[in-house]
């Protein structure tokens, strides 16, 4: 039934919502990595504010060296403008929860269409959602890796939070569903 399905995603969403707020909001996870100080922050945030005025990520690289190359050891930079300030908070927090909410009903649709023999295995159920774990932080953490975007370190424990995330999700979920309770969802 449609309804198991979705209940059991919105109680995986709910999970989800719960890890971030302990991780990231008590905890400060994801701000000791997004949210470091400049020294100088004013003067920096001058500079940006009067050369970036369109919303896009921007690279900043050294000098050139006399043959056009760039020089080996020097920091490359990268500059994130979403284009809107502190006042877009709130709706963004609003439609970060519809999408905390919608990841895993849609998660938890796609497993109610599997085989009787992964429906029938809690711990199938529970490896199907590490697998979209891992697959998320492959995409959206591992992925960002590098010049102009996270240093390994940050990159990887990113991917592994979306990981633990996701199999905890995971848990509630295969915990929720029930094989005979999923095989009439279209």
């Amino acid at each position: 039934m449609l309804a198991r399905v979705v209940g059991a995603g919105l109680l995986g969403g709910a999970v989800l919502i719960v890890w971030t707020i302990l991780v990231d909001g008590m905890f400060g996870f994801r701000a000791s990595i997004d949210m470091n100080r400049v020294a100088e922050e004013r003067l920096v945030y001058e500079t940006l504010a009067q050369h970036v005025v369109e919303p896009g990520r921007y690279v900043v690289n050294p000098q050139l060296t006399p043959e056009g190359r760039f020089p080996a050891g020097e920091p490359v930079f990268s500059v994130m403008f979403g284009g809107m300030g502190h006042e877009a908070a709130g709706g963004l927090a609003l439609f970060g929860l519809m999408l905390f909410l919608l990841a895993p009903v849609i998660a938890a649709w796609m497993l109610s269409q599997t085989s009787d023999r992964v429906m029938s295995s809690y711990s199938r159920k529970a490896l199907f959602f590490l697998a979209i774990g891992v697959l998320f932080a492959i995409v959206a953490d591992l992925g960002d890796l590098g010049i102009g975007g996270y240093p390994a370190r940050d990159a990887a424990l990113l991917a592994a939070s979306r990981i633990i995330a996701w199999t905890l999700v995971g848990l509630v979920v295969a915990w929720r569903l029930k094989p005979s309770q999923t095989r009439s969802v279209a």
